[in-house]
């Protein structure tokens, strides 16, 4: 079901500001196949600019999101912010080997992402409810916790490096290197690269073997 790739012209349904300058896409899904954690690449019919992005809704919604950061001169997430909805994207896509087994859902899940690198657990919290897992957001500031209501308040915790507030202050890092993590658990990183080595390293001194860690890196 998910080893063919299509490329089509998905219709606007909507567009909501995310906070932080970010929004959420919302399109048609015309019967795009995807699995919870893979990304797709998007950009305007005819254009020449296009970018990958993380699949934010769950496989078993009827709509396809995206979750964008408007970067200033970004020639795909300033060109997508000004479209309306009725307007069409063009999509390519899924890929992507960042995914659950179905072997490992009754295991615990540490998630850890940076800024819009939520993006895949959002899929994977909406699409396995009953999931065992912890989520760890590194953001700037407080208002860059998208839609943390979408996911259970005892289970994520936002570490706000630039302001005070959110569970924690300062980094993914300064949080990893203070908790315990359970040795048990399934390990998925998402963000920028210098988090992620800075999670390898902590984690690898902990014990984790590399089997256990999966990594996405946002750019």
């Amino acid at each position: 079901m998910y080893g063919t790739f299509s490329m089509a012209n998905h219709k606007i349904i909507g567009i909501r500001d995310s906070g932080a300058g970010s929004y959420v896409l919302r399109m048609e899904r015309c019967n795009l196949n995807f699995e919870p954690g893979q990304y797709i690449i998007a950009g305007l019919p005819h254009g020449i600019h296009r970018r990958e992005y993380s699949v934010y809704s769950s496989s078993s919604d009827d709509f396809l999101e995206i979750l964008i950061k408007e970067i200033d001169g970004g020639n795909v997430s300033s060109e997508l912010r000004r479209l309306s909805a009725g307007d069409r994207v063009n999509i390519e896509g899924a890929f992507g080997y960042f995914r659950i087994s179905v072997d490992d859902l009754s295991a615990p899940f540490l998630f850890i992402a940076t800024g819009t690198g939520i993006s895949p657990f959002h899929s994977f919290t909406r699409f396995y409810p009953d999931l065992d897992y912890r989520l760890i957001h590194g953001i700037r500031y407080i208002e860059e916790r998208y839609d943390y209501a979408d996911y259970d308040e005892d289970k994520i915790v936002s570490c706000v490096s630039r302001e005070e507030g959110g569970s924690y202050h300062g980094r993914v890092t300064g949080w990893l290197e203070e908790n315990s993590i359970p040795g048990d658990c399934m390990v998925y990183l998402c963000g920028n690269s210098g988090m992620v080595d800075g999670v390898y390293r902590i984690l690898a001194s902990r014990g984790f073997s590399a089997d256990r860690i999966h990594a996405e890196l946002y750019f």
